[in-house]
């Protein structure tokens, strides 16, 4: 299976079913999941009926995906995964940025790496006009690759969570770069 996407450090390739042990240790990592669902686990059942067909839809007006498996290039270790998919499957022009690795990636600059091609990627070669990302407001790391990625704070909201968790008190942020903002740095 050839890559989608490298970098120096990083290739994102599609996703396939022999990945779910692999995310199944990733969503069950509580500190990984502690901003998405406060760090409760997540079953293999979830993985492949939730999860998985996510991460295998093709979206029609890229006639790929939306999210990838991110591995080392040196050490071929998977590491978790990349998010460009386009909010409205059938325009590219608006996608969402995002991103989930293992504990043992975090603090070198991955998801940074990661984030800065997929943006590039978007913007010339996928017909991308604006790129958005979300998260909570205390999770001040993904806050960071948002700002070391080329993205700007727009604004703070509350979403509508369907359990609480901690730190959701404080809301979530959203952040952005349009391609002429890409284009001018």
């Amino acid at each position: 299976m050839s890559d989608f996407l490298e970098t120096d450090r990083l290739a994102l390739r599609a996703f396939t079913t022999a990945d779910t042990g692999h995310l199944l240790a990733l969503d069950n990592d509580p500190e990984v999941m502690r901003f998405i669902n406060g760090g409760r686990p997540t079953s293999r059942a979830a993985i492949e009926t939730r999860v998985m067909p996510r991460l295998l839809h093709d979206y029609p007006c890229w006639k790929t995906r939306g999210y990838w498996a991110a591995r080392e290039k040196a050490t071929g270790t998977f590491l978790g995964w990349f998010e460009l998919r386009p909010l409205d499957e059938h325009d590219p022009a608006v996608v969402e940025l995002g991103y989930r690795l293992n504990q043992a990636a975090w603090g070198h600059g991955y998801a940074t790496e990661g984030s800065r091609a997929l943006i590039h990627k978007g913007f010339t070669d996928l017909g991308v006009e604006r790129v958005t990302a979300n998260t909570m407001a205390v999770n001040t790391r993904s806050r960071r690759v948002m700002e070391k990625s080329g993205l700007s704070f727009v604004r703070s909201f509350t979403g509508d969570w369907t359990e609480a968790i901690e730190g959701s008190e404080h809301g979530e942020v959203e952040y952005e770069i349009t391609r002429t903002e890409w284009e001018q740095r």
